[in-house]
């Protein structure tokens, strides 16, 4: 009985006090994961926009080609050193190898 006389005097904090900590946590999270993940999306996108003919690349499955011809979602990449071509998806595309001479030809 005492007890439950000391809760009931005890004061009761506001439900939206109670609720800050987690609403300050889901912020944190959403700068630290959601925000990051946003932009290397956008900047992966943009990259697959401005693929050319002539720029080596590095695919998903880690093969490295340049790209020969580039059709709507597709392209042909030839590979070293026996100069296959391989048709591949241009989702499937990670990176390009060399960034500068990528650059270098866009400022020519």
């Amino acid at each position: 009985m005492l007890a439950f006389l000391i809760q009931s005097a005890a004061p009761s904090s506001s439900p939206v006090i109670s609720i800050l900590p987690l609403i300050f946590i889901v912020a944190i999270f959403y700068f630290l994961v959601f925000m990051p993940m946003q932009r290397q999306k956008k900047k992966q996108s943009e990259m697959l926009a401005g693929l050319q003919s002539g720029n080596e690349v590095l695919t998903t499955g880690g093969i490295v080609g340049t790209i020969v011809s580039i059709s709507g979602e597709t392209m042909i990449l030839r590979v070293k050193p026996d100069n296959v071509k391989l048709q591949v998806a241009r989702s499937a595309v990670s990176s390009l190898v060399n960034q500068e001479k990528a650059v270098e030809k866009e400022s020519k």
